[in-house]
């Protein structure tokens, strides 16, 4: 491959910038900059110079050997002063002096995955983690980005491998007296079936912690649903007035709550009208609070019932409640009382939502799981039949090792007759 480099701290002027350099010749070319280098995995000042001996810099250096870096190839890392000028003169004496190339976007990461260093799950969570928001988000990419994921799907077809080779014995080996395996077949691919089920069980909320999560808030108008968003997001964020229907469009504020992504919908106030554009309004509020995760509605008042049959999520209250001295509950956007309360509410309901464990987050990951459960189904369904075919049962388990397989980015035909040989000594 050709030796690249590029910047991997941000453009622009900073105080440290750092250049990294990937390939076989990252090395030899960092000792013609640098002159001695230190050894891997220790850092190192070093005069920077081009190639007619003109000073570039002074910069910290340093060296990961190949199968020991983040792209599996030898790298060299440069920490420069982080001038505008002096990126620029280091970049242009990699290119013209020593004719390195640029790297394209995203192309240390994948030379990590060509190498092994990553699989596709890791490449995924990695750009997760580059792009979370907050700590429910960087938690969950860095799970997975742990290799946690590859893990376990490593660990389902290990039992598949075994599941395969005792279909593959059986077929090879009609004529001969080799036992029925069915039970045992059956054991291993019920095992991996349920344990994908359970991880898909959770797949939507996972997905809801890096896309973000809605909460629409419901009510009358003047519920004081613009003025509670404005208190929750700090500033002023939706008009309030005592001017009943101001809202007539969705209103949207994404915020971090308890380190939850949320997005909070101010919707139109619920009312019946015969002016066109409050009851559009009203009408596209009405259709986002329901595909919602869950709604906040506002009451009129403590002894007022809500205008929207509440679902077991939704979280129902009463706001002014300024305006009720003698009542207990309740909220005020205008006051702050009760929101720290509602807020707890929110996080309660958001861990509650998250709380099944699991580690896909990517519509691919469910697409391959489902993949991959339905051809156990359908080995399994054979397998009750007493009369089957091993040959379709062989098929529907190489199916969903492909399926996992395309998961992790590693489609490798050859293991499966590694593990019926190293797995039965059988005299042939």
């Amino acid at each position: 491959m050709d030796t690249i480099f590029a910047l991997a701290s941000a453009r622009g002027k900073s105080g440290v910038a750092v250049i990294r350099l990937s390939g076989p010749q990252a090395h030899s070319v960092l000792e013609k900059l640098a002159g001695k280098l230190p050894p891997p995995r220790h850092t190192a000042l070093r005069k920077l110079r081009r190639m007619d001996g003109a000073l570039l810099d002074t910069a910290l250096v340093v060296l990961f050997d190949q199968g020991a870096s983040f792209t599996g190839e030898q790298v060299a890392e440069v920490m420069t002063h982080g001038s505008i000028a002096t990126i620029a003169a280091l970049e242009t004496c990699l290119a013209q002096d020593h004719g390195l190339r640029m790297a394209e976007p995203g192309e240390f990461t994948r030379r990590a995955l060509e190498n092994g260093v990553l699989d596709l799950t890791q490449v995924e969570a990695l750009s997760d983690l580059l792009e979370a928001e907050t700590e429910s988000q960087r938690r969950q990419a860095m799970r997975v980005l742990d290799g946690a994921l590859g893990r376990l799907v490593d660990g389902w077809r290990a039992h598949l491998l075994k599941a395969a080779a005792l279909v593959e014995t059986s077929i090879d080996f009609v004529e001969e007296d080799v036992g029925n395996f069915d039970d045992l077949i059956l054991a291993e691919l019920r095992n991996v079936q349920s344990q994908l089920v359970a991880e898909l069980a959770g797949q939507a909320a996972r997905e809801r912690v890096q896309s973000g999560f809605e909460i629409a808030l419901v009510g009358s108008v003047n519920a004081g649903k613009s003025t509670l968003l404005n208190a929750l997001a700090g500033r002023d964020a939706a008009i309030t007035s005592d001017i009943a229907g101001t809202t007539r469009d969705v209103i949207e504020l994404r915020m971090d709550i308890g380190g939850y992504a949320v997005t909070l919908l101010d919707t139109a106030g619920l009312r019946d009208t015969q002016e066109e554009i409050e009851s559009i309004g009203i009408a596209r509020g009405q259709k986002r609070a329901a595909a919602a995760d869950f709604r906040i509605i506002l009451c009129d008042g403590p002894d007022s019932p809500p205008l929207v049959v509440p679902n077991p999520a939704d979280i129902v209250t009463f706001s002014k409640s300024d305006m009720y001295p003698g009542h207990s509950g309740g909220l005020s956007g205008a006051t702050g009382a009760g929101l720290d309360d509602l807020l707890q509410q929110i996080m309660q309901r958001l861990s509650a939502m998250t709380a099944q464990d699991g580690l896909s987050v990517r519509r691919r990951h469910q697409q391959a799981m489902t993949g991959a459960a339905a051809a156990l189904e359908s080995a399994i369904e054979k397998l009750e039949d007493q009369a089957y075919i091993p040959e379709l049962v062989a098929a529907d388990i190489r199916q969903a090792m492909t399926a996992l397989d395309s998961l992790i980015g590693r489609i490798d035909v050859e293991d499966l007759l590694g593990d019926i040989f190293a797995s039965f000594c059988i005299g042939k």
